[in-house]
């Protein structure tokens, strides 16, 4: 049997997003959310999206992109999939190969890729000359059943809003995921100033629910959110969570959150996710207060090209 590692085509979209699922059953995947990454990439991420078959059959993929939006130049990422059932026959190398080749092609420097925390992913990583840097939980939340608290009457001044409504004009909300952003913990630095961009890739996502996406206004002004992410079905997800500098220490964004999970819990959701890289004290503590429990973990790895 041979394995063969080629580009992604708009037909493999329904085998790609099983296989996600299978692999990160503890993310939001949808194949609209597929598409729409795969069209709308910016042409400076240099994007692939590899799939690996075994006669015929899709057992392995990968998301290949240069970090456009790091203020570090040469940076990139790649994280390599294979379907647990079918491991060990060589797709996951032939994989990162083929991916570390294109990137050295267009300058990359560093890659970057996510390992799941268990020892058969991390020797792999190793045998590839990936080191670790930082691990990062996986949360989950049981809608269904769980315990929410309640929304509490809001302080003076403050009033909840939603996504949609900012549908006419969501540039607050793009200000507001830059600060954000801009001090979220990582290896690769973010820098937010394409609002277009940010508009193809973070309003414009079909998991975005700006219905359960909620937003905290103080005295008009944006001071935290936390972004909904959804699969139509059951699944929920925190896309993003945060609180502008100037609001944090009142508990905001607890506030942002309550508001969002009973909504998605009414609208029939009944699994919530979210992720923090383990140095994020503050989310980690908020979550742990809602319940989440954490349920996988992985490590990012590096490797130098070159």
């Amino acid at each position: 049997m041979t394995v063969t590692v080629r580009d992604f085509r708009t037909e493999d979209v329904g085998a790609v997003v099983g296989l996600r699922r299978a692999c990160t059953p503890f993310m939001v995947t949808t194949e609209e959310t597929l598409l729409a990454g795969v069209a709308t990439a910016h042409p400076a991420k240099k994007y692939r999206l590899l799939v690996a078959e075994e006669d015929g059959e899709i057992i392995g993929t990968a998301h290949v992109g240069i970090a456009y939006d790091s203020s570090d130049p040469g940076q990139a990422s790649v994280t390599p999939q294979v379907h647990p059932e079918r491991r060990g026959r060589g797709a996951g190398s032939l994989i990162l190969r083929t991916a570390e080749a294109h990137l050295a092609a267009e300058g990359a420097t560093s890659v970057y890729a996510w390992v799941m925390d268990e020892p058969p992913s991390r020797a792999f990583a190793e045998r590839h000359g990936y080191r670790p840097t930082r691990p990062a939980h996986f949360q989950r939340l049981d809608l269904a059943h769980g315990a929410l608290p309640e929304l509490p009457p809001l302080p003076s001044g403050i009033e909840l809003r939603t996504g949609a409504d900012y549908a006419d004009d969501p540039r607050p909300l793009f200000a507001a995921d830059a600060e954000v952003c801009s001090d979220e913990p990582g290896d690769i630095s973010v820098a937010l100033d394409d609002y277009e961009d940010w508009l193809s890739h973070t309003w414009n996502d079909p998991c975005l629910d700006r219905d359960l996406t909620s937003v905290v206004v103080a005295d008009g002004r944006i001071a935290s959110f936390t972004a909904a992410h959804t699969d139509g079905d059951t699944r929920y997800a925190s896309g993003m969570t945060g609180t502008l500098r100037a609001f944090r220490g009142r508990g905001l964004a607890k506030l942002a959150k309550i508001h969002s999970l009973r909504r998605a819990r009414a609208a029939g959701y009944t699994d919530a996710f979210t992720s923090n890289d383990a140095d994020n004290g503050p989310m980690l503590a908020i979550n742990r207060w809602f319940g989440y429990e954490i349920c996988a973990t992985e490590v990012r790895h590096v490797r130098a090209l070159g």
